[in-house]
């Protein structure tokens, strides 16, 4: 009983020196047209959400790997987009379904990410030059470890 009543139960907070009538009704009004707005959700949601916008979707394919850098992309450029995993594909492939009225944004949001992708590309990976130069510097400190032994024996 008691948590059925603390459900149903609402807290309106205001600053006045003195609670009237008046004041209430206009708290009581405020709350009902908070109610009567539709909530409209930005940026990351689910396909449903989007849907329920009404403004016509459009969506590509994106792979697994690249999921995180494309959504900074697309909160930077205030992009509404839903993600959704493809399971019926071998290698699984994600959609991104957006509202068709963001195409000018998306496609700048693409352009960046894309170009942010070819730098990553391009640049070279520290891990195999440390791998390529790990032999030498291993032959540099044997050699310097038979030297201290052979003044260590005289």
């Amino acid at each position: 009983m008691q948590e059925d009543i603390d459900r149903k139960s609402i807290v309106f907070i205001t600053n006045s020196s003195k609670v009237t009538a008046r004041t209430l009704l206009k708290l009581i009004k405020m709350y009902i047209a908070h109610l009567k707005k539709p909530i409209v959700h930005q940026g990351k949601q689910t396909v449903k959400q989007l849907a329920k916008q009404g403004q016509g979707m459009t969506n590509i394919e994106i792979t697994d790997e690249n999921i995180k850098i494309f959504e900074k992309y697309a909160r930077k450029y205030g992009v509404d987009f839903a993600l959704k995993l493809d399971k019926n594909e071998t290698p699984l492939k994600h959609l991104v379904f957006f509202k068709a009225k963001d195409n000018d944004a998306i496609l700048a949001a693409f352009k960046e990410f894309s170009v942010d992708i070819m730098k990553k590309a391009e640049r070279p990976s520290v891990i195999k030059n440390l791998k390529n130069i790990k032999p030498q510097v291993e032959n540099e400190v044997l050699d310097k470890v038979k030297i201290k032994n052979k003044e260590l024996s005289r």
